[in-house]
């Protein structure tokens, strides 16, 4: 497991990676990761309950999905957080099916609770969280037949999201941009200046071989403040 504290936005975070533990099925390899990054988490005083962002790697399909339905019953309640999920066998180096980044953050305040916006009607992925005057969006997607499409799709609606939560591009601090490895990095960032012409401080980019459903060729996150 990697483990690094970092302190962003005025408060400190806790970014725990890991693989699953190789010759057990999907579901036990993303369970126990789970259990050990709950347990890693006690150990600074925080938990599971103060997730606020997981990524999931998949080997291949059927075990993106798998891991994503046992992350769904490990965030869940207060540890509801955004998420995002995709396959790529490459990110391994192991030979384990699950590989999961998880983000907590320590609030401010004792009292500070998250706020958790769900898409209408209710869908897997939440829409966002706020917490302690960070704003974090699950991953957003589209299927639709070309890049240029989906990211004139995926854009307004993470527009509206920020809006919807009180916050804007203006206070987007964080953009990542997990592409379809068919596609070019020059390219999505052409489309993306096309529609946002604010500058983000950080902005990053993976190439991933597959999402949630086929067809998907990126997936954007996006952290902000309000």
């Amino acid at each position: 497991m990697r483990k690094k504290i970092f302190h962003w936005l005025g408060k400190e975070f806790v970014a725990l990676s890991a693989e699953g533990k190789p010759g057990e099925s999907a579901t036990a390899e993303a369970r126990r990761l789970f259990q050990s990054f709950d347990e890693e988490l006690r150990s600074v005083g925080l938990s599971l309950d103060n997730t606020v962002r997981s990524r999931l790697w998949g080997r291949d399909r059927a075990s993106r999905d798998q891991g994503s339905i046992e992350r769904s019953k490990a965030l869940s309640g207060k540890a509801r957080s955004a998420s995002s999920s995709f396959i790529s066998p490459i990110h391994f180096d192991s030979d384990a099916h699950v590989a999961i980044d998880l983000l907590a953050m320590r609030p401010s305040r004792s009292d500070a609770q998250k706020l958790l916006k769900e898409y209408d009607p209710p869908i897997t992925p939440l829409r966002y969280l706020t917490y302690d005057s960070v704003v974090v969006l699950s991953g957003v997607t589209a299927v639709l037949p070309t890049l240029e499409a989906q990211m004139a799709d995926i854009l307004p609606r993470i527009e509206g999201s920020l809006k919807d939560a009180g916050s804007s591009w203006e206070r987007a601090a964080k953009a990542s941009f997990l592409l379809h490895r068919s596609q070019k990095f020059e390219t999505l960032n052409q489309l993306f200046q096309k529609h946002v012409k604010v500058k983000i401080p950080q902005m990053e980019y993976f190439h991933v071989d597959g999402y949630s459903s086929e067809g998907k060729l990126i997936e954007v996150e996006v952290t902000a403040t309000v």
